[in-house]
């Protein structure tokens, strides 16, 4: 069963050095060669862990021949890791010919457990999209001590409360996360006897190779052939009896996402003796339902597009890794910055972007950020350009960094990426991420290419990872994310391709697969890129350009003035990554209402839109109103905000840590805000302080503010004394509805209304207390001195509401207060402020009748 929802948060609180590096992982197991670029961090701590069994107690679990080949296998898996591993290379930057031999223990990274924490993934959201919600969430969730430390060598050991350890165990990340180097550090720690020691044996599989298996004469095979084909010195009758202890075998599965097949988990006649053959697929399914060797432990690493491939009744443990937090972020680039200067620099940079930001929470695209702004940066003032905003520059720079420095190196750079763009846009579609020597790249044109030389020593080793497999050769993009950016380029290089057809897929596909694709052919169609990019390749498609920019300002027009929000925040992204403020004008107008309420926005998403509204000049509104927002979420929005005439931001969670940034944006230079609404969030008299402060600038324009509901209390009436009487305040409405502003603090508000600098006309207020007032003498007998004084009652059973006017009203005047139950013994007070003088026009006082 499921017995342990929980989740493995990447969390790297850094003591030693950091490493941006390529892995050149040769003869692993003496049959696969990795090629992997990524970043990550080691953390060695005092902190005690268990003791391991030595490989003396673990190889008792065996006969004395057993034990030969126990001892066979640990060496040969230990000579691997450790060639694979002990020396690996850390390039800075892109093409940059200055490597160092680093070891594997500074690189990786440990993990942290969020038990019963639950999400579901929507296949619709790009996993770049997804973890920046994610990120939002679990900062929030840290801030309330829900998480609890987990080693990864834990990964195995039962939980508090559990009485066994967990056989199947699921790890789940996002590309480039790290779930390959977490399992190369679970066969390091094995080999060299620290970890694990429970498993006699640990056999390490990857999907992409068992892809391979049914191009061969055997579409079938038994656990046994699976293992030998492998490990070819693990044979029978040694084999056999390694398999007749299961409890203390573990079998590694890496890359689910990459598997061509389903797992099957449907009833059939299934294999339980490991020497049945049967497809491959079926034999993983059947080791993690417990039917075949009942009792070893599997694990398996997958992206969180393929989960829903497994059956999570049969998962004991899930995890997923998460990536970096701010802390690990910063210290990230303090290790990949040799200057410290320099890296403050970058890191305040990308702090400022709300896009690069939170892709940092992913080491491959915290080492391309860095390596980016490292050469941006070392580029003398006068000669840089402009460092990148958006996930297209940021590609386009990295793109620019190893064409430049690979240029003499390649005859025909434009042709071999057109050739590597086309085969990149056939994986996007049809979600391939592994391309083979003999299939892919034949049919692409790339064969001869990655044969020759220049494969090695040129651009396409920077773009493309390789690896040995089962007398195979496979490529991969070292990140998704790259492989989406290069079929977006091979339209704009490719004068032959077929815009019309790649338009009408994009119209077509529900299910998200072009998402971060579409945002790349947004992006690229811009003259700085042409320029950028055309000085070393050639001329781009302007053609193409001016046919997608055609295509997304349809949609986008479509889609902002529809009902699906979701589809209207997209096409903001794509807005974004154009940057451009005419295009932007003309879809968003003047008059548009822009409605985004209930709808989850990440940091990332508030930025996308506050630069995008910010671009139109002018909103007529904005409501997010039920969106939980965070005050990094309105920090990032305050561009936008500033734009917007009306804007609601009721029941989105907000505190008094969000009113800096909105005090901010009501006392900007060009601020457009009239109307803001805050009702039915946790403001508190402290954000009330802040609030005041914007509202006292001389370029607030803001009339109407809502504070219904804001849990304030009578201290906040002094500062609105204060501010109603400064000559710069254009507020004309202010609700203080259902907050505990007791009497005390209906007196102060009184006192201001007798000021002729006061601008107020309507001001509503009420007390949420069970008390019952009753009338008093002192309020009866002010009806003598205001004869065209009415009152008239609004309100149902529960609430009742007295408005005192001292403008023209339809009701009918009262014989007399004494009548009246629901005033006050504040009013003694109002008629001091209800004058000749004072503008107020209406002031509404409700309450609680008990």
């Amino acid at each position: 069963m499921f017995s342990n929802n929980i989740f493995v948060l990447l969390y790297q609180e850094v003591t030693y050095s950091i490493v941006s590096a390529i892995f050149d992982l040769s003869t692993f197991f003496g049959s696969m060669f990795v090629n992997i670029r990524i970043a990550s961090l080691f953390l060695l701590s005092g902190i005690n862990r268990f003791n391991s069994p030595s490989v003396f107690q673990r190889s008792c679990f065996f006969s004395s021949n057993s034990h030969e080949t126990f001892l066979s296998h640990e060496a040969s898996v230990h000579n691997g890791v450790s060639k694979s591993t002990s020396t690996l290379e850390d390039q800075t930057s892109p093409g940059d010919p200055n490597m160092k031999a680093v070891g594997f223990e500074t690189r990786y990274t440990e993990l942290m457990v969020i038990n019963q924490y639950k999400r579901t993934y929507s296949e619709r959201l790009h996993e770049l999209q997804k973890m920046g919600k994610t990120h939002a969430e679990l900062i929030e969730e840290r801030t309330k001590e829900k998480c609890e430390r987990i080693w990864t060598e834990h990964l195995f050991s039962r939980s508090p409360g559990s009485e066994t350890a967990p056989h199947i165990i699921v790890v789940s990340g996002v590309a480039g996360i790290g779930k390959t180097t977490m399992v190369q550090k679970i066969m390091f720690d094995w080999s060299r006897d620290t970890q694990y020691q429970r498993f006699a044996f640990v056999f390490l599989f990857k999907f992409r190779e068992l892809n391979l298996l049914d191009t061969e004469t055997e579409p079938q095979m038994s656990l046994t052939r699976l293992i030998v084909r492998h490990y070819e010195y693990l044979s029978d009758p040694r084999l056999g009896e390694i398999l007749k202890k299961p409890e203390s075998l573990l079998f590694i599965f890496d890359g689910l996402d990459e598997y061509k097949y389903k797992l099957d988990f449907t009833p059939r006649k299934l294999p339980s003796d490991p020497v049945e053959s049967f497809p491959v697929h079926i034999l993983v399914s059947n080791l993690v339902r417990g039917i075949l060797l009942k009792g070893c432990t599997v694990l398996i690493t997958t992206r969180p597009t393929a989960m829903e491939t497994l059956d999570m009744n049969s998962v004991d443990r899930f995890a997923e890794i998460l990536g970096f937090f701010s802390e690990q972020r910063l210290m990230y680039f303090k290790k990949f910055f040799d200057n410290d200067a320099v890296g403050d620099e970058a890191f305040q940079y990308v702090e400022e972007n709300a896009i690069l930001y939170t892709m940092c929470f992913n080491p491959s695209y915290c080492w391309i950020i860095c390596s980016v702004l490292k050469s941006h940066f070392m580029t003398p003032e006068e000669e840089r350009g402009a460092a990148p905003r958006t996930v297209t520059e940021l590609f386009v720079m990295f793109l620019l960094n190893i064409l430049t420095k690979h240029k003499r190196e390649a005859n025909d750079q434009r042709g071999i990426l057109i050739k590597l763009g086309k085969m990149a846009y056939y994986g996007v579609a049809n979600k391939t991420l592994v391309f083979y020597d003999k299939f892919e790249m034949s049919t692409f044109g790339l064969q001869t290419v990655i044969l020759s030389t220049t494969f090695l020593s040129g651009f396409l080793k920077e773009i493309l990872q390789r690896e040995s497999t089962l007398q195979h050769m496979t490529y991969t993009f070292y990140h998704l994310t790259m492989q989406e950016f290069m079929a977006a380029c091979s339209f704009y290089l490719d004068p032959s391709g077929d815009v019309e057809e790649l338009l009408e897929k994009l119209d077509l596909c529900k299910d998200g697969r072009f998402e971060i694709l579409t945002q790349f052919l947004a992006g690229l169609a811009r003259n700085s890129v042409f320029k950028i990019l055309g000085g070393i390749l050639g001329e781009f498609e302007r053609k193409m350009a001016k046919r997608i920019l055609e295509w997304v300002k349809k949609k986008a027009e479509q889609a902002l003035r529809g009902e699906d929000k979701g589809e209207a925040l997209r096409v903001c992204q794509w807005l974004y990554e154009t940057q451009n403020k005419r295009l932007i004008r003309d879809v968003i107008g003047k008059e548009l209402k822009m409605n985004f309420i209930k709808l989850t926005l990440s940091p990332l998403d508030c930025a996308v839109l506050g630069s995008v509204i910010s671009c139109c000049g002018e909103l007529e509104e904005l409501n997010l109103s039920q969106t939980e927002l965070t005050p990094e979420c309105i920090r990032r929005l305050a561009p936008g905000l500033i734009c917007c005439r009306r804007v609601n931001l009721s029941y989105c969670g907000l505190t008094s840590r969000c009113c800096s940034a909105l005090s901010s944006a009501l006392s900007a230079p060009h601020s457009r805000l009239t109307e803001l609404t805050l009702s039915k969030n946790n403001m508190e008299d402290s954000g009330v302080d802040q609030l005041c402060e914007g509202l006292r600038s001389e370029n607030s324009k803001l009339e109407k503010l809502n504070l219904h509901n804001c849990c304030l209390t009578s201290r906040c009436c002094s500062v609105f004394i204060s501010l109603l009487s400064s000559p710069n305040l254009q507020l004309t409405e202010l609700d203080l509805s259902k907050n505990n502003v007791e009497d005390s603090g209906v007196a102060q508000l009184c006192e201001v209304l007798r000021s002729e600098k006061c601008k107020l006309e309507i001001l509503r207020k009420a007390d949420s207390s069970s008390r019952s007032y009753q009338p008093t003498t002192a309020c009866s007998g002010l009806l003598p001195q205001y004869n065209d004084l009415h009152v008239r009652w609004i309100g149902d059973d529960k609430l009742v509401c007295v408005c005192v006017c001292a403008c023209v009203c339809v009701c009918s005047p009262c014989d007399g207060l004494a009548t009246c139950p629901g005033v006050v013994p504040a009013f003694c007070l109002m008629h001091a402020g209800i004058g000749s003088s004072c503008p107020l026009a209406l002031l509404r006082i409700s309450r609680l009748v008990s």
